[in-house]
């Protein structure tokens, strides 16, 4: 699947180069209602299985785990990136920091003045999580989570569900929506 996943990339930026611009605004629309359908019916695939949220329930607190884990991954990750880059360490802590969050992230990395941090944290997660997704879930359903971090509540929930099953998919949504609600506080504190 992952190389389904690349060719339609490749094949969706070769289309892009050629499309009129016209099209690009309808393209948007349609993407958002298409990533709601998704939505609605991973939350479908949720609800029916009544079990999970008991066992989400007796978790209690260690439901944080796996999204402490990407959090603290991401900013190891930036850290190490940024020393082997020969970079400011505090620059690569901000550019990680932003966990996949790649519209917000970037502007605030903008508006803190690194505009060359703010494209970099532009560039998203989410290609990266479509490419390992169908590759990690095989190994272990929980690693699949990670690479996805903030987008695991919105866009890369659908794929997570497919290929992991319903209580991975919850714990992705809730470790998507801890990422996302870290993200405006660290961002800021490493710019």
């Amino acid at each position: 699947m992952s190389k389904a996943i690349l060719i339609a990339l490749v094949l969706g930026i070769g289309a892009g180069v050629v499309m009129p611009e016209s099209v690009s605004g309808f393209l948007d629309t349609a993407s958002s209602y298409m990533l709601l359908i998704l939505l609605f019916s991973v939350g479908i695939d949720m609800g029916v299985n009544r079990e999970v949220f008991g066992q989400i329930r007796r978790m209690g607190l260690r439901i944080l785990v796996i999204p402490l884990g990407v959090i603290l991954g991401s900013l190891a990750g930036g850290a190490v990136c940024a020393m082997i880059l020969r970079m400011d360490v505090k620059e690569g802590l901000a550019i990680t920091s932003g966990l996949g969050w790649y519209s917000l992230s970037g502007i605030l990395m903008t508006e803190a003045g690194n505009p060359i941090g703010g494209t970099i944290s532009f560039l998203s997660r989410e290609v990266l999580t479509f490419l390992l997704v169908p590759v990690l879930a095989g190994r272990n359903v929980y690693t699949a989570i990670a690479p996805a971090g903030a987008t695991a509540m919105d866009t890369t929930l659908p794929l997570l569900s497919k290929y992991t099953d319903s209580k991975t998919a919850i714990l992705a949504f809730v470790s998507g929506v801890i990422c996302t609600l870290a993200m405006p506080v660290l961002v800021p504190l490493f710019c």
